[in-house]
């Protein structure tokens, strides 16, 4: 059955997303830093991408802008500029631990939310200035 109810194939779920940093090196030293994620593949100096595998068949993808925009480089052209968001799940039960470790490394909480539908949310900056969202617990309801 369809989700929408116009007939289309189902959607299974979000297969990657990408963030884009014009320092890939250093939002990637972030991310396996700070989250623990670990990269597919080693990001040198100068790297104008990063893969990391969350869970088995969803990627965080971390790309230059700049060489995102250009053609010819497999993958249709695409990127953004400014800003952009991510929000990773966590387990409820490992709330308190993520904001301590966070604390520890040195990452500035911008803000926490505690959702009416009984979820809460840790938002943070990595150094790209993207807003990562720690979320654990039924943060949307219904």
């Amino acid at each position: 059955m369809d989700q929408t109810g116009n007939g289309a194939p189902p959607v299974r779920q979000v297969f990657e997303t990408v963030l884009y940093a014009a320092d890939v090196p250093a939002a990637a030293a972030f991310y396996a830093g700070v989250l623990g994620l670990r990269p597919l593949r080693p990001v040198g100096a100068g790297a104008q991408s990063a893969v990391f595998r969350l869970g088995p068949e969803c990627m965080l993808l971390l790309f230059d802008p700049a060489w995102s925009e250009r053609t010819g480089r497999g993958a249709p052209h695409h990127g953004t500029r400014g800003q952009g968001h991510v929000a990773l799940r966590i387990a409820e039960a490992d709330y308190d631990a993520w904001r301590g470790w966070l604390v520890a490394k040195g990452v500035e909480i911008e803000r926490e939310v505690t959702w009416e539908p009984g979820g809460r949310s840790i938002y943070f900056r990595d150094p790209a200035g993207n807003s990562v969202e720690l979320a654990a617990g039924d943060v949307w309801g219904g």
